[in-house]
C-alpha cells in the first residue's frame, strides 16, 4: 500500500465521505462492457464488411465510445477556469449563536464536511497557475441543513462595484476575440484601456500589482468574501459580516520572475503542491475569520460597508476567529469533483443572509443561471460533489441527467392527494426566512455617492507596504504597461495612478516611456500593518529543500541534516546529475528523486548544497553552481555542507545572509532551519 492510500485510510472518513463511496467505482480487474453492462469481445477495430471494407452502421460499441468521447468535455467556465479541488473539514472554535443560528457555528468542536476549489481569474484550463491574476476559493460546507457556499477572492476588494460592470471588466481582461491572445495575462492595451477608464478598477488591481498577484502556493493563499452578508440569530436580529480565510503557514509569494519561468517549467505548480501537501499528510489549514459591524454603525465608517471595491480594516474592524479548514483528502477523478463542482452565493442556511451590497445581489442572479449552462441542465445538483448531505423533496421533475426517480404522482403546491406534501417549514421547524430589510426609495439606475472615493483605500494600501513590497509592485506595474502598446493608454494610467503616489506614477512613467504625470496623491497618510505580508507567520513546515548533491558526500553529516530537516516537516527533494543512488564515503546511501534537468532551482524554495563527486566533474560543478547562483539572487535560505564549500565564496558584490555554513559549525542544524523559515533574505547585494 503507498503513502498515500495510508493517509487516506488514516483520516476518518466524514458523511460526505461515506455518501460519495457509493459512486466510486474501481475498474480493475473488470471486464470492458458497454454502458448497458454488454461485454465487449474487441476493442481494436471497428465493425466492417471485410477487413479492408466499409464500417457499418450497426457498430454500437464504436458509435458509443466514439460518441461518449466528443461529447465528454462541458464548456469550461468563463471565468476561473483553471482549477483544482481537495476534500476537508471545518471544525468550530467557539459558539456564534449570539449573532447567527447558522448550524455550522453553532457548538464548538463541531464538524462540518466540504469540498474546495482553488482557481484562477483569466486563463482558460489550458493556462499556467502562477499568472500573475486574481485567485480565487470556493468551500462547499455540506450541513445538515443543505449546502453552504462560501466564495472567496485573494484581495479583499473587487475590481468592480456594480454587477453589470463586471462582463465588461472581463470581456476586457480575457484574451481578445480575434486571436485569442494573451493567455492568463492581464498584460495587454484592451485591460489597461479598461483600467484607465473606470478608475473603480484601480484598488484591486493594485493589489494584483503587489506580490498578493502572485502566490507561493495555495495553502498560503489569504481569501476574503469581498462581499458584505448578514448574520441573523435566534431573535432575528442582523449584523454586517465579512468573511476572510487565514492560512495557518501565513501568506507568501512568488518572485515575479519566479512565477513566469515556474509558468514554462511547471504549469501545475500549484495544482501538484496541494496534492503533494495531502499526500504527505501535511494538509492545509486555513483558519476562518469574520469582521462584524451591527447594522446601526451602517454609516460609522469613512468607507461604504457595502461597497465591494473597498476592504474593512481589520485595525477598525476586528477580524475574529471562529473555526478552521483542514483540507485532508485529495479528489480521486478531477473531471467529477473538480470540473463538475458548483458554487452559488445563494446557497446559504439559516441564519446567514444577504445584504444590499450590489454586487452581491447580481451575484445571486447570475451564478446559477452560469452553472445550469455550463453543466447542461438544471439538475446538475444531483451530481455527487454538490449532491447535499440532507435529504431534499421538491416538485421539480425531468429534465437532461435526471437521477433521482420520484415515485409520486403528484408535483404541485398545494395539494390534497397527498396531504399537501411536500410541505413548507417554519422558522422554528428550520425553514430558511429572509431577513426583512426595509425597503424604500425610487426605481433608478445608480450607485450610492459614498463608493465615489477611488483612492483613498488605495493610497492607504500603498502606505503600508514595505519597501521590497513597493518595489515589486512598481515592478509589476512598469512589466505589464510597458506591454501595452498605445502610447495613449500608458499615459492614461499613469495620469490614473498618480491619484495613489505621485512617485510610484513617476517611476513607472520612467520605466514605460511615457511623459512625467501632473497632478499629486490624495492626502491620506494612514497605514495599517495588516496589509503588509511582512507581518505574515513563518513557519519551516512544508518548505522545500533541494539537496545538490554526488557521490563521495560526508554521510553521517548529510543524514544528520535531512533527519533534522524532516523531522521538522521539511519536504525533500534529492538533485543530482542522474536518477538512482547516490553513495557517501562510508556507503550511506540517498536515492535521487530529482536530476538537474528535470528539477530547477525555481522549483523549491531553499537549497542545502552538499556537492561531491560525478564522472563528469566539470558538468556537475556548472549545474551546482547555477542552482546556487538562481537561489541567491532570489534571496533564498543557502545551506552549506562540508563537501559544498567550494560552490558558494564571499565576494565585494555579493553578501552572505541567509547562507548557512556546516563546516565547524555544531550549530549548523538549527541555524539553517532559522534561515529556512525566514524564506527570504532581502538585503542581499
Amino acid at each position: 500500500m503507498d503513502k498515500y492510500s495510508q493517509n487516506k485510510k488514516s483520516v476518518k472518513k466524514d458523511a460526505k465521505q461515506e455518501q460519495l463511496d457509493q459512486y466510486r467505482k474501481s475498474n480493475e480487474g473488470k471486464p470492458l462492457t458497454t454502458q448497458e453492462g454488454r461485454k465487449i469481445s474487441n476493442d481494436s477495430e471497428t465493425l466492417k464488411a471485410g477487413v479492408r471494407g466499409p464500417s457499418l452502421h450497426e457498430d454500437y460499441w464504436f458509435l458509443e465510445k466514439m460518441s461518449h468521447f466528443v461529447h465528454e468535455e462541458i464548456p469550461e467556465r468563463i471565468v476561473h477556469a483553471r482549477g483544482y479541488g481537495a476534500y476537508g473539514e471545518f471544525e468550530c472554535y467557539q459558539s456564534m449563536e449570539h449573532v447567527t443560528e447558522a448550524c455550522l457555528f453553532q457548538e464548538p468542536g463541531k464538524k462540518t464536511p466540504l469540498a474546495v476549489r482553488f482557481s484562477t481569474v483569466q486563463g482558460p484550463k489550458g493556462s499556467y497557475d502562477t499568472a500573475r491574476d486574481l485567485r480565487c476559493l470556493g468551500v462547499k460546507f455540506y450541513t445538515e441543513q443543505g449546502n453552504y457556499d462560501l466564495t472567496t477572492i485573494a484581495m479583499p476588494v473587487l475590481i468592480n462595484q456594480d454587477p453589470m460592470k463586471f462582463p465588461d471588466a472581463m470581456h476586457a481582461y480575457q484574451s481578445k476575440q480575434s486571436d485569442d491572445i494573451p493567455t492568463a495575462t492581464g498584460a495587454h492595451d484592451r485591460f489597461w484601456d479598461y483600467v484607465a477608464n473606470n478608475p473603480e478598477a484601480l484598488h484591486m488591481v493594485t493589489w494584483i500589482m503587489s506580490d498578493r498577484g502572485i502566490i507561493e502556493n495555495y495553502r498560503v493563499m489569504e481569501s476574503w468574501s469581498i462581499n458584505t452578508y448578514l448574520f441573523v440569530n435566534k431573535k432575528g436580529v442582523a449584523t454586517f459580516v465579512r468573511f476572510v480565510w487565514k492560512p495557518v503557514l501565513g501568506v507568501h509569494s512568488l518572485l515575479q520572475d519566479e512565477a513566469i519561468k515556474i509558468g514554462g517549467i511547471d504549469p501545475d505548480f500549484h495544482r501538484k503542491d496541494l496534492r503533494e501537501a495531502i499526500d504527505k499528510g501535511a494538509f492545509p489549514e486555513y483558519e476562518l475569520g469574520v469582521q462584524l459591524i451591527s447594522m446601526e454603525d451602517e454609516f460609522k465608517f469613512d468607507f461604504d460597508v457595502l461597497d465591494p471595491a473597498k476592504f474593512w480594516p481589520e485595525e477598525l474592524v476586528p477580524v475574529q476567529l471562529i473555526g478552521k479548514m483542514t483540507l485532508n483528502r485529495n479528489i480521486d477523478n478531477y473531471f467529477s469533483e473538480s470540473e463538475q463542482i458548483a458554487f452559488n452565493p445563494a446557497n446559504v442556511v439559516p441564519g446567514i443572509g444577504f445584504s444590499n451590497d450590489p454586487v452581491l445581489q447580481g451575484r445571486l442572479i447570475a451564478y446559477r443561471d452560469a452553472q445550469q449552462h455550463r453543466l447542461g441542465s438544471a439538475n446538475y445538483l444531483e451530481l455527487p460533489v454538490n449532491k447535499p448531505l440532507c435529504p431534499f423533496h421538491n416538485n421539480q421533475r425531468r429534465g437532461y441527467m435526471r437521477m433521482r426517480i420520484d415515485e409520486n404522482e403528484v408535483n404541485y403546491h398545494n395539494n390534497s392527494l397527498m396531504g399537501n406534501t411536500p410541505h413548507t417549514s417554519s422558522p422554528e421547524e428550520g425553514g430558511y426566512v429572509h431577513y426583512p430589510t426595509k425597503v424604500e426609495g425610487h426605481i433608478i439606475r445608480g450607485r450610492s455617492e459614498s463608493f465615489n472615493d477611488y483612492f483613498s483605500q488605495v493610497r492607504i494600501f500603498w502606505n503600508s507596504l514595505t519597501p521590497i513590497e513597493k518595489q515589486h509592485t512598481i515592478e509589476a506595474f512598469s512589466y505589464q504597461l510597458g506591454k501595452v502598446k498605445s502610447e495613449s493608454v500608458r499615459e492614461q494610467n499613469v495620469d490614473l495612478i498618480v491619484n495613489v503616489d505621485r512617485e510610484l506614477a513617476c517611476i513607472i512613467a520612467d520605466n514605460i516611456g511615457v511623459r512625467q504625470p501632473s497632478g499629486t496623491n490624495v492626502p491620506v497618510n494612514t497605514v495599517y500593518p495588516s496589509l503588509s505580508q511582512a507581518n505574515t507567520p513563518k513557519y519551516p513546515y512544508t518548505q522545500k529543500v533541494g539537496v545538490l548533491i554526488g557521490d563521495g558526500f560526508n554521510g553521517q553529516e548529510v543524514m544528520q541534516v535531512l533527519n533534522f530537516l524532516e523531522s521538522n516537516g521539511v519536504f525533500i527533494d534529492i538533485i543530482s546529475e542522474r536518477l538512482g543512488n547516490v553513495t557517501g564515503t562510508d556507503g550511506a546511501q540517498i536515492k535521487v528523486n530529482q536530476t538537474f534537468i528535470t528539477g530547477s532551482p525555481y522549483l523549491v524554495d531553499a537549497l542545502y548544497v552538499v556537492g561531491g563527486t560525478s564522472k563528469y566533474p566539470a558538468k556537475f560543478m556548472q549545474d551546482v553552481s547555477d542552482f546556487v547562483h538562481n537561489a541567491y539572487k532570489h534571496y533564498k535560505p543557502i545551506g552549506v555542507g562540508t563537501s559544498g564549500q567550494s560552490f558558494i565564496q564571499q565576494s565585494q558584490n555579493n553578501n552572505l545572509e541567509g547562507v548557512v555554513f556546516a563546516a565547524n559549525n555544531p550549530n549548523f542544524n538549527q541555524e539553517f532551519l532559522n534561515a529556512i523559515t525566514q524564506q527570504r533574505f532581502w538585503s542581499r547585494t
